[in-house]
């Protein structure tokens, strides 16, 4: 019992833990209101969507790979969705056209990666904007409303008082968490970011499971983007900028290696939770919004740094256990 609770909560994780009670005890003294059950709602719903691309952003930062393109996408899935359903189109037909969409740009993405050799980081960077074009010539730049009632519904159901966003959040969690944890699958992902060319010699096959990363975070980002069209009442072309920048740090932040192979989904979803409470109280003490891009920044610079010192602390403990077996 004493090892299962130092394996859940010690080292980084308990670090994490402690950081966002202080987080918590902070804000809530600046503001006594931050500590209600609506406002601890609010910030699970705004975790929602972001919490849905740190998921695949854990399986691809841990494989090795990157991706800047889930906040086109998602603003991409909730205008062509809005747009679907508006034509006439059944409204579950318009979410799996969408759906299929985001796995096809995943698949884009993979290509660039597989085959023209891109970097994760140039190749998902040339996606964003080509995505986010596209997101803007469907609609003409301009908001499409949503006008049925079941899509709109999706964004105000509540079950035990807790929005339906953040039902979906949890959903994903649990059974990509498993998958990560459990499976011979999320073995591999492990594999081929330790290192990809022994991964390759032991039968895996890297551009296989990559391609498989990918097109998870394409449909994470596609089923985020519907919810938050539902939340909004409409699809928006010019939402989610910067998406991607809050769910890698929260990725980072909950002790997955930026340099791969290393890392865990229950670290990623302490680190969601820590980074949008950290937004949500800046907004509540009325930081300045500039100031607040200088606070977020510093926050990955943290992460990163943190991330290098575990990774340093690693490479120690590799030298010294292989001195000792010498």
């Amino acid at each position: 019992m004493k090892e299962r609770l130092k394996k859940a909560f010690g080292g980084d994780r308990l670090i994490l833990l402690v950081a966002t009670v202080v987080v918590f005890a902070l804000f809530t003294a600046l503001n006594k209101n931050f500590l209600t059950w609506r406002n601890i709602v609010n910030i699970l719903v705004a975790s929602s969507l972001v919490g849905m691309v740190a998921i695949g952003h854990t399986y691809l930062i841990i494989a090795g790979q990157n991706d800047l393109s889930p906040g086109s996408v998602a603003a991409f899935s909730g205008v062509l969705a809005a747009l679907l359903v508006s034509s006439g189109v059944n409204l579950w037909l318009a979410f799996l056209i969408t759906i299929i969409a985001g796995a096809l740009i995943g698949v884009f993405n993979a290509f660039m990666v597989n085959k023209i050799k891109l970097e994760a980081f140039i190749a998902t960077l040339v996606t964003q904007s080509i995505i986010r074009g596209f997101a803007y010539i469907l609609c003409d730049g301009k908001p499409v409303a949503i006008s049925n009632a079941t899509f709109i519904s999706m964004g105000k159901t509540r079950f035990l008082d807790i929005p339906l966003a953040v039902w979906i959040m949890l959903v994903c969690i649990i059974v990509f968490g498993f998958i990560l944890a459990k499976t011979r699958f999320g073995r591999s992902i492990y594999a081929i970011g330790g290192n990809k060319d022994a991964a390759r010699l032991a039968g895996l096959n890297p551009q296989r499971i990559i391609t498989i990363t990918f097109i998870m975070m394409g449909i994470l980002c596609a089923i985020g983007g519907i919810i938050f069209a539902a939340r909004m009442n409409s699809g928006q072309p010019a939402a989610n900028v910067n998406l991607e920048f809050d769910a890698i740090t929260a990725v980072i932040l909950g002790g997955v290696s930026f340099s791969g192979g290393v890392g865990t989904m229950g670290g990623t979803i302490i680190g969601v939770f820590l980074i949008q409470a950290f937004n949500t109280g800046l907004t509540m003490v009325n930081v300045p919004s500039f100031w607040q891009y200088v606070a977020k920044g510093a926050l990955l610079l943290f992460a990163l740094t943190s991330d290098f010192i575990r990774k340093r602390n690693r490479e120690k403990q590799l030298l010294e256990a292989s001195k000792k077996n010498g």
